[in-house]
């Protein structure tokens, strides 16, 4: 089963790929109107075929919901009004961190890890999602 993972930002959506048990960063989505996007996210489900997409919720190291993840779950519900499979949330505290940090110890330049730092973080909360709910 394809599921595709999101991390939702102000600027961009990184996305990633899972086929079976291990998420792969897949692409990045200059964000524009939430429409576009839509349309951008329903074209990669068409391609990949996927079956279930988990977004990243940007929950506050307290746990709490803070401004960005209201504005995510926002995201989120909009998103599930324009496809026809389950959408969920997964929990992402300092994915994006841990993102940055792996491609810095890959030797990746910065202005390079700017294009994949948030297909790589979608990859981790996708990665984290397959393993907290294949146990």
């Amino acid at each position: 089963m394809a599921i595709l993972g999101l991390d939702v930002g102000e600027k961009r959506i990184g996305v990633a790929l899972a086929e079976g048990l291990l998420a792969i960063p897949l692409t990045v989505i200059d964000r524009r109107v939430e429409e576009t996007d839509m349309e951008l996210i329903m074209a990669l489900v068409e391609e990949y075929k996927a079956e279930r997409i988990v977004v990243g919720l940007p929950r506050l190291m307290n746990g709490d919901i803070g401004t960005q993840a209201e504005e995510t779950l926002s995201f989120s519900g909009a998103l599930a009004e324009h496809v026809d499979i389950p959408v969920d949330t997964w929990d992402e505290r300092l994915s994006t961190v841990t993102a940055e940090r792996l491609l810095i110890d890959t030797g990746m330049k910065r202005k390079k890890r700017k294009g994949k730092i948030d297909a790589m973080a979608a990859a981790i909360i996708l990665q984290a999602y397959l393993d907290g709910t294949n146990k």
